[in-house]
């Protein structure tokens, strides 16, 4: 009698843990094997100084070593999608993260009128989130909502990538770019701490601005922080009937709040803030408006950087004309503000924050 029985089926393997983003560890939390802590030093090396992009390359670690690494962690979190180049030399990249999801880094040409930087200054504006939760009403990087906070490594790593493509070494910082900053302290502190590493990125904190939406607590934090960052505030109204149109944190954390908060920062830092101020036709552009900011920025001795609106593709805003901007300017140079208006960068390339990834997520 045939006794065969049927064939026993192995139990599927169980998925192998997600691996790390190396760069989102601090070095000395790498696990190498045991290796001696030379290796260590050499890794830094291959990371921040030569750039690597993979394991492999990196031909004085033993091969057992690289393997390792591999098995364990992910190094390159980012991949370039696209960089678009301007008339005006702005450049604009886009990257894939590792789950599929978007950000952009826009590469800004030196120019006296921003942040009085040398004429060999680069200037790379970051993102610290995919999309944003803020709702500001001239911006396009939370047309599409808020997904989740970048890690510090998707952070920095945009900078290692940008000087890769664009083959310019990054001196100066400003996050900027798509997302709240500081909704996303504590990893943007971390980032921060590579990137100013001698280590790491080597980027002195006097060349980093943070800009904020206006959350009062979290910059009441930075000015405890012992960095020296700089702080530039989206302000674009300067009361709260003007500005509750444009920027709906300004309903929980309200003008004069966020003015109490901007004063313990410079108290703690004796450092210079900048109003960022985004002119919108017939919205914030009133001459009033700008005798409000007078006020403001003398209190604080604060100066005001004034940004023509830089169209939207699905924004129902305009630019105010030219004769409106320099009268507004002009209320606050006669008061001895000191103001510039930001030349503007890369609308032939949408360099708005968020467009392009717009663009990408529709296509």
């Amino acid at each position: 009698m045939n006794t065969s029985t049927q064939p026993r089926i192995p139990e599927p393997a169980a998925p192998l843990p997600a691996r790390p983003l190396l760069l989102d560890l601090k070095p000395e939390d790498w696990d190498l094997a045991g290796a001696p802590e030379y290796r260590r030093r050499q890794l830094i090396e291959w990371i921040y100084t030569k750039r690597a992009n993979s394991f492999e390359v990196m031909a004085n670690l033993p091969k057992d070593l690289r393997s390792h690494l591999e098995r364990h962690y992910r190094l390159n979190p980012l991949e370039l999608v696209t960089g678009q180049g301007s008339g005006d030399t702005t450049r604009k990249f886009l990257f894939q993260l590792h789950k599929g999801d978007y950000i952009e880094s826009v590469l800004i040409p030196a120019s006296p009128a921003l942040y009085g930087e040398r004429s060999d200054r680069h200037t790379l504006c970051l993102s610290t989130q995919v999309g944003c939760a803020y709702g500001c009403k001239f911006c396009a990087s939370g047309l599409d909502g808020w997904k989740r906070n970048l890690t510090p490594g998707e952070i920095h790593a945009q900078i290692m990538e940008v000087e890769r493509h664009g083959g310019k070494k990054i001196n100066n910082l400003v996050f900027m770019g798509m997302g709240e900053p500081l909704a996303n302290f504590d990893n943007l502190m971390v980032a921060i701490d590579v990137i100013n590493a001698d280590w790491g990125l080597n980027i002195g904190a006097r060349h980093i601005t943070i800009s904020t939406s206006g959350l009062v607590p979290r910059i009441r934090d930075l000015a405890d922080q012992p960095r020296q960052l700089r702080l530039a505030i989206s302000l674009h109204g300067a009361s709260n009937s003007v500005r509750d149109q444009i920027m709906p944190v300004n309903k929980k954390y309200p003008v004069e709040e966020l003015l109490e908060a901007c004063a313990y920062f410079q108290s703690k830092k004796k450092k210079m803030i900048t109003f960022e101020y985004i002119l919108i036709e017939g919205i914030n552009d009133q001459l009033e408006q700008a005798r409000l900011l007078v006020r403001h920025a003398r209190k604080l001795h604060a100066k005001i950087n004034l940004i023509p609106y830089n169209t939207v593709e699905g924004l129902d805003w305009n630019r105010p004309n030219r004769k409106t901007i320099h009268a507004f300017a002009d209320i606050l140079k006669q008061a001895n503000i000191s103001c510039t208006i930001r030349l503007e960068k890369g609308h032939d390339i949408a360099a708005a924050c968020g467009q392009l990834r717009l663009k990408q997520i529709k296509s």
